[in-house]
């Protein structure tokens, strides 16, 4: 039974137990199949590794290269994507069918907040006692909502009831990588101009 080889770093150098492999120069130049031995010798002489890059394949491909540079290089790319991964937050307001214009007013302000960093937000109404009959009240509500902030956003998920609530995502037109660098953008503005006037 042939042993598996798991693992999730390529056999190099000496580690690669095969008679010949396929021979990739450093520049990705085909050099041909080759006894192990030569290859080996090869990497010595240019002072780089021989590194396993298809094991599957017959012969195994094995390539010359500067394995530690190579697996540094993996790992800032890596990071590199993580970081431009920006995870979405979503921000939840709740509101009630019968709300008074002021408290509309800050709850709006919140959502335009949310919409501006780049956020999606979950707009809940919560129906109480005889409520729940005139679900339209709600309805209403988020459309009226949705109107006063599409130059932010946009409805993701249209309303619908949810048992005693009903439930609308908006979503930010502008993507969260755009609204923080436009944030930096303001800053700075806002900086060079105060240090110009401090100047002045």
């Amino acid at each position: 039974m042939k042993e598996l080889h798991i693992s999730a770093e390529p056999r190099i150098n000496d580690r690669i137990r095969v008679p010949e492999v396929r021979l990739v120069g450093p520049n990705g130049e085909q050099v041909g199949i080759v006894r192990v031995e030569d290859a080996l010798r090869l990497a010595a002489e240019a002072d780089l590794d021989l590194v396993e890059v298809a094991p599957q394949a017959k012969p195994p491909v094995a390539k010359l290269m500067d394995y530690g540079k190579f697996k540094y290089e993996a790992a800032m790319k890596a990071r590199e994507s993580r970081k431009n991964q920006v995870n979405t937050v979503i921000k939840e307001i709740k509101l009630r069918p019968k709300i008074d214009p002021h408290d509309y007013g800050t709850k709006k302000g919140h959502v335009e907040r949310f919409l501006s960093a780049g956020d999606k937000v979950k707009v809940t109404i919560m129906f109480r006692g005889r409520e729940q009959s005139r679900p339209e009240l709600g309805f209403r509500l988020l459309q009226r909502l949705a109107d006063d902030v599409q130059e932010l956003g946009f409805v993701e998920s249209a309303p619908k009831q949810d048992g005693r609530n009903m439930i609308m995502v908006l979503g930010p037109t502008k993507k969260k990588a755009e609204a923080r660098a436009e944030g930096r953008r303001r800053r700075e503005k806002a900086q060079a101009e105060q240090t110009a006037s401090a100047e002045a």
